[in-house]
């Protein structure tokens, strides 16, 4: 018999719940067991959060994680470029003092 308390390493920290909670969910859809510690005990602090893996699964877990492309991650403020004005096309002439 062992002891699965004993057998949890830590995989990662995190600075955002959010961040940690994403990945977690990636390792758990490939069917790897994670435990999360939040860094506050006080609820709906967003102060980070560590990662604990089962000794058996921690080298899929690294690949799974060192998998993910994090240079080339885009922040949602960057996925639009301001510097472009949408062109506005007006539609022909409705012939009743409009435009359609």
């Amino acid at each position: 018999m062992t002891d699965q308390v004993d057998n949890w390493h830590k995989l990662a920290r995190y600075d955002t719940n959010m961040q940690g909670e994403l990945h977690a969910n990636l390792l758990r859809n490939n069917g790897i067991s994670v435990s999360l510690q939040p860094l506050s005990a006080m609820p709906g602090m967003n102060s980070g959060i560590v990662l604990w893996i089962q000794d058996v699964d921690l080298a899929q877990a690294k690949r799974i994680l060192d998998s993910i492309d994090t240079d080339g991650a885009t922040a949602p403020y960057e996925m639009f470029d301001e510097s472009t004005e949408p062109t506005f096309i007006p539609k022909k002439d409705d012939h009743n003092g409009g435009t359609l």
